[in-house]
């Protein structure tokens, strides 16, 4: 029988900022990779839309690419 991860419950926002720092980093790991969409249980289209928050954040220098 394969490992089944406890999903995480989160609130689902409205509207994704990519300038909330605290709420984004829900929905990476420690290594601030992004979490799956099966861990966090969001659907598919605030899935995209958390991913390029993320992004966003991490290209305005308020996330880590690589956490050190």
């Amino acid at each position: 029988m394969a490992y089944q991860a406890e999903r995480e419950e989160i609130e689902i926002k409205k509207f994704i900022d990519y300038k909330d720092v605290a709420y984004l980093k829900q929905f990476t790991s420690p290594h601030a990779k992004m979490l799956a969409k099966k861990r966090t249980g969001v659907p598919a289209g605030k899935q995209r839309d958390i991913m390029q928050a993320v992004k966003r954040a991490r290209f305005m220098a308020l996330l880590p690419y690589v956490a050190a």
